[in-house]
Parts: C-alpha cells; sequence; structure tokens
C-alpha cells in the first residue's frame, strides 16, 4: 500500500484513482474513464466528454452506483461540482460546435482552457451570451496564442456576474442584534468602559432583539 504521509489531497486522489485502474480491465470504457480522470487536469475535455457519456447513458448503475455524483465522488474522486462545471463546459461546447471538431483525435489537447469555457457556460446560462456572439469570439477562445488567464478576466468583465441575491430582512436584523449583545457584553467586560455606555449598549442589544424577534419575511 503506498505511502500516502505527506501527501497533497490530489496526490493521494491520483493514487487512489491508479489502485483502482489496476482492477478494471484495460481497453473497457470503464477503465478508459479512470485513465483520463487522472490527468484530467491537462487534458479536461477529454474526461467532460466521457463523463457526458457515462451520465446520459447511466453506465455508473452498471457499476454499481446509486447514482452520477457518488460514481464521481468515490471513484473518481472529483466533488459533485466540479463534475457538474465538466459536464456543462463540454456541453456548451457540443452546442457550438460542429460534431468533427469535438470527434478529431487531437480535440483534447486543442479545446479551449477549462477556466475560459466555464465562463462562457455560466454566460449563457444567464442569458448573456447568444450564439451568434460565440462566434465573434470563437477565433480568440481557440487560438493557442491567447494567454487563458487574460481570456477569462476579458470575458468574466464582459458577462460579469449578477450581484447576489440580499439575505431575508428577518436574517439581517438578527445578525444585527447577534452584534449588538456581542458588543454590549464585550464592553461591559472592559475596566476602561464606564458602566453607563455599557449599559446603554446592553439596552440597544435588548431593544434590537424584540425587534428581531418580530420580523418576518412576507
Amino acid at each position: 500500500m503506498p505511502d500516502t504521509v505527506g501527501m497533497s489531497a490530489a496526490s493521494v486522489a491520483e493514487t487512489e484513482i491508479a489502485k483502482k485502474a489496476l482492477s478494471v480491465p484495460p481497453g473497457t470504457f470503464r477503465h478508459t474513464v479512470l485513465t483520463a480522470a487522472k490527468r484530467f487536469k491537462s487534458t479536461w475535455a477529454e474526461l467532460g466528454k466521457l463523463l457526458v457519456q457515462v451520465r446520459d447513458e447511466a453506465k455508473f448503475e452498471e457499476w454499481g452506483y446509486p447514482s452520477f455524483e457518488t460514481y464521481c465522488l468515490k471513484e473518481l474522486h472529483i466533488k459533485k461540482q466540479t463534475a457538474l462545471k465538466l459536464t456543462r463546459s463540454f456541453s456548451f461546447l457540443t452546442k457550438h460546435e460542429p460534431e468533427e471538431e469535438l470527434t478529431a483525435q487531437e480535440f483534447p489537447q486543442r479545446a479551449p482552457a477549462f477556466e475560459v469555457i466555464e465562463v462562457l457556460a455560466d454566460a449563457e446560462e444567464r442569458g448573456q451570451l447568444s450564439p451568434t456572439e460565440y462566434k465573434s469570439l470563437r477565433d480568440s477562445i481557440w487560438s493557442p496564442e491567447k494567454n487563458p488567464a487574460e481570456l477569462k478576466k476579458e470575458f468574466a468583465e464582459r458577462f460579469p456576474r449578477p450581484p447576489p441575491e440580499p439575505p431575508p430582512e428577518s436574517a439581517q436584523v438578527r445578525k444585527l442584534a447577534q452584534m449588538a449583545r456581542k458588543l454590549a457584553s464585550e464592553l461591559s467586560g472592559s475596566r476602561r468602559i464606564p458602566n453607563a455606555v455599557a449599559e446603554r449598549a446592553a439596552a440597544l442589544a435588548e431593544d434590537l432583539e424584540d425587534i428581531a424577534s418580530g420580523v418576518t419575511d412576507a
């Protein structure tokens, strides 16, 4: 058994995947997916393509897993969110690229950087990117001379995420009440703070707690 002490999480995952691959017959589809998972950092498109097939054809059930997410986590050591990003990013390419491009032997090596496609897939999901706009960006996305980090930054600014939804009003008031109570407690425990100040803080905390108890989200 390999010594995993001091190894990074990624190294441990690779070791576990390699061990699993030894128990699966070489040349089978299952073995192909395991091999792709081991090297997916450099060839994300290969694994994304295979995972879409595993999911759509329910291969995970043949291999004894109750769900696609469980298969990814237990066998490939890929978290649910990562698997979702991989399948969504590859599916994005299938919508916008001809089949011969995706089935070409050199496709995994030529595919645009994962982080770039992820930004564009997000933008499309939000309705910010149209097929026509993708075509106008295609040359820069597929160009090996373009820096992926710069492209990601450019597209993230061009297709910004909407600001997050504010928390419910009741949660905001409860948080303020908790902060006020914490402040009052710290003030009362400080010898440098006059009692009158600490008492006012405690009264404020009590008032906010009363308000918080009556606030509901309509």
